[in-house]
């Protein structure tokens, strides 16, 4: 493993032990030092076909990390982090459309296909009454988390083994964390969201990020 690597996992765990213990103001200090680890780490690879891709979607990422952590001084914070999420993920989605597949298409795609379309119409039904003027905005976010996961899961099928189960296992993380951020902010205060944001969030990008490395290590 990596220096950038062993940096990003001892820094994480450190940054989610300040928010278990409850000491978030010494954790705000550490948590736009995270990313930029997996961001050297994939500058730092070797090239292959699609690194920018994986660099744009990390950078965004970071950039929307940046940004949320001011959303609590005014809602143009969160509708801006937002956006550099969504563009995060439509990085992500072209990622993962433009790795190079091994294997034949699946039907079992399709079963993926069916679970996908019953989250994201459950997650919509769930916070469409309290999102105000917010609806187009959440439902095109969610729609597009929604479609980097069908990628994924597409991928799972299609790719070698064993990254594409790693890049899949982190593309469900992602959507994990971010259901837990909209249900927080939009429906009803979780215990330890914070934790379990950003901890579901962490292992998301390191999985991704290594699995899309392992994909590519020969090319």
């Amino acid at each position: 493993m990596s220096q950038y690597l062993k940096s990003f996992i001892g820094i994480s765990l450190f940054y989610l032990l300040l928010l278990l213990t409850k000491q978030e103001a010494i954790a705000w200090y550490f948590k736009p030092l995270l990313l930029p680890l997996l961001i050297l780490e994939t500058y730092s690879s070797h090239n292959f076909r699609i690194k920018k891709h994986l660099l744009f979607a990390l950078l965004f990422s970071w950039i929307g990390d940046v940004v949320l952590m001011f959303a609590d001084k005014a809602e143009l914070y969160f509708i801006l982090g937002l956006t550099s999420f969504l563009i995060s993920h439509i990085f992500f989605i072209f990622l993962f459309i433009k790795q190079e597949q091994t294997k034949p298409n699946s039907n079992l795609f399709w079963i993926g296909f069916i679970f996908v379309m019953m989250y994201l119409l459950g997650m919509l039904n769930l916070l469409f009454p309290s999102l105000g003027n917010l609806k187009i905005p959440v439902a095109l976010y969610a729609t597009t988390i929604s479609i980097m996961l069908l990628m994924a899961i597409k991928g799972y099928f299609k790719w070698s083994k064993p990254n594409n189960l790693i890049v899949l296992i982190g593309a469900l993380f992602f959507v994990s964390s971010d259901s837990i951020l909209a249900i927080n902010k939009f429906h009803s205060e979780l215990p330890k969201s914070g934790f379990l944001i950003m901890l579901t969030y962490i292992v998301a990008q390191f999985l991704i990020t290594k699995g899309i490395l392992g994909l590519n290590k020969n090319k």
